[in-house]
């Protein structure tokens, strides 16, 4: 069972690459706020969570990739609808 994700037993889910944006959108915003400050210690945490979002974006970029792969094979996804899932087993 998923909390976040769309599946059978949760239709209502979020599709991974919106949970991950919305997740790359809340690190921008904290890095705005630390950025004028230069003590060693918040340039070091700005440091991090600038490659934390280049880790976001290429997780972003592969969820949309298998989104795409999966949309062009089979079509739009019926799950929310009560359809079967487009690859694996419900």
């Amino acid at each position: 069972m998923t909390r976040f994700l769309k599946s059978d037993s949760n239709p209502a889910g979020h599709k991974l690459e919106d949970i991950l944006m919305e997740l790359r959108s809340d690190v921008l915003i904290r890095c705005t706020k630390i950025a004028g400050d230069h003590r060693p210690e918040a340039l070091k945490v700005l440091s991090n969570n600038m490659k934390v979002l280049e880790h976001l974006t290429a997780a972003i970029e592969l969820a949309q990739d298998s989104t795409s792969i999966l949309d062009r094979a089979f079509g739009p996804s019926e799950a929310r609808d009560g359809g079967e899932p487009r690859i694996g087993v419900a």
